[in-house]
């Protein structure tokens, strides 16, 4: 199913929010298709957006298929998916050594925030986003469903 207009605005302030927390640190990409293995198989998703620090992105990567897992991988969920459906493959994401996976539900306003080393956390509304793997980030769910104008 093609995005509509929800998930393009939540893709777009994600994009410009991330590339400027990230900035210097690493890259934010829209739509980059990655190398990964699941259940023994080439796997390769593409998630709607993806963050990669300058340590771990080589250096001689050029126009490509991402070759190495990021630290983040969001999913953005269109209508017509279930959540059930985004958290199998949150779990694929973690088991391929990404480190953080956001799958966003624009419907229901939601985060949802999946670890390798604990449960998933849900943020909506005004609970703060924080993430020791991204000291610097601090931000509501809330923030980008306004700023996205949804």
């Amino acid at each position: 199913m093609s995005p509509k207009r929800f998930h393009a605005s939540l893709q777009a302030e994600l994009l410009l929010f991330l590339r400027n927390l990230f900035e210097g640190k690493g890259f934010v990409y829209p739509e980059w298709e990655i190398v990964l293995q699941r259940h023994g198989q080439d796997w390769c998703p593409v998630p709607d957006l993806t963050y990669i620090s300058i340590e771990k992105l080589p250096t001689n990567v050029g126009n490509e298929l991402c070759p190495v897992p990021p630290e983040l991988a969001i999913e953005i969920m269109p209508e017509g998916q279930t959540f059930r459906e985004f958290v199998a493959k949150a779990g694929d994401y973690l088991n391929a050594d990404v480190l953080r996976v956001w799958i966003i539900d624009p419907i229901r306003r939601t985060f949802t925030i999946f670890f390798p080393d604990r449960s998933p956390e849900t943020y909506q509304g005004d609970r703060l986003l924080t993430d020791d793997l991204f000291p610097e980030l601090a931000v509501t769910a809330e923030h980008f469903f306004v700023k996205a104008g949804i």
